[in-house]
């Protein structure tokens, strides 16, 4: 699994001109899933997000997690993300799993953040044509890759 975390103050996704998720203050998560991802990725993938220290305390210090600001989280798919670009111009997505992988993977993903968020996680269409919207709060961005737990 691959995703890129944005720290937001808010956030919205539509499809055909309808909201289908916002948030307020919390986090927006582009994710990308491989055919190789297990539970064990989602899991793993899962505890570093609810933990990521990247919201400010009263200090002005990033010394908060998403847990601590009661803040909301939205998950986009993002099958992109898995983008090579080795040969020529045009990417390719060979790595990116397909829908009967993908799916439940990414259903489970968002059930797991919901039970550990406490709360219900927005999500986008699963490959639907989106619109994301975005405050970038700081900007905050950062990439993870199950693969990369190191």
């Amino acid at each position: 699994m691959r995703t890129v975390i944005q720290r937001v103050q808010r956030a919205s996704v539509s499809v055909e001109g309808k909201t289908v998720s916002s948030i307020g203050n919390g986090l927006l998560l582009l994710l990308g899933i491989e055919a190789a991802d297990t539970e064990e990725d989602a899991q793993w993938l899962c505890r570093k997000v609810l933990g990521l220290r990247i919201f400010d305390d009263e200090a002005g210090v990033m010394n908060r997690s998403i847990m601590d600001i009661d803040g909301e989280i939205i998950v986009v798919s993002q099958f992109t993300l898995f983008a090579s670009y080795k040969k020529g111009n045009r990417p390719s997505w060979l790595r990116a799993a397909g829908h009967e992988h993908a799916v439940p993977m990414y259903e489970r993903f968002v059930e797991l953040l919901s039970q550990g968020l406490g709360k219900k996680v927005g999500t986008g269409v699963f490959g639907a044509e989106m619109k994301v919207e975005l405050i970038n709060d700081g900007p905050v961005t950062i990439c993870m890759d199950t693969k990369n737990k190191e």
